[in-house]
């Protein structure tokens, strides 16, 4: 077992909890055409998430992988097109976090915390915020597609 956690394009993403939810499923299906060790095939804000990451948690099998396995902190990373699913040691779970989280922030990327379920995080303003709340700062995001004027 292992410490997940996702980040994803903000475009990408449903800005409901519920939508967000069947989304998530759909996206860890993992039927996207492509292999999902490969960093070039996601946005220009997750791969820098994913670069800066991998200084400190390398990757176990992508294309940057250390020899050998012998660091607990080698991270297994599964890249989308508009996600990075991450399975981290247990043990590492709280540095884990935290180093995701504030490069979630730097890079203006979503963040989902799997694991816990906790709550599911938009850029907002240069910061993140919860999916609940960014939904009531823009009301606009809840209206029907023909009702968006």
């Amino acid at each position: 077992m292992s410490y997940d956690l996702l980040v994803f394009s903000k475009e990408a993403a449903p800005k409901t909890r519920t939508e967000f939810m069947g989304w998530y499923d759909a996206q860890t299906e993992w039927k996207e055409e492509h292999i999902y060790s490969d960093p070039a095939i996601t946005t220009h804000e997750l791969r820098a998430w994913l670069m800066e990451m991998e200084q400190t948690f390398p990757d176990m099998n992508g294309p940057n992988t250390t020899d050998g396995h012998k660091s607990d902190y080698e991270t297994d990373y599964s890249i989308g097109r508009v996600v990075i699913y991450a399975a981290f040691s247990w043990s590492l779970a709280k540095e884990a976090h935290e180093t995701a989280h504030r490069l979630a922030r730097k890079y203006q990327v979503g963040f989902y915390d799997p694991s816990f379920e906790g709550p599911i995080l938009l850029p907002e303003n240069g910061d993140l915020g919860l999916i609940e709340e960014v939904d009531q700062q823009n009301p606009g995001l809840k209206k029907p597609w023909w009702k968006l004027r």
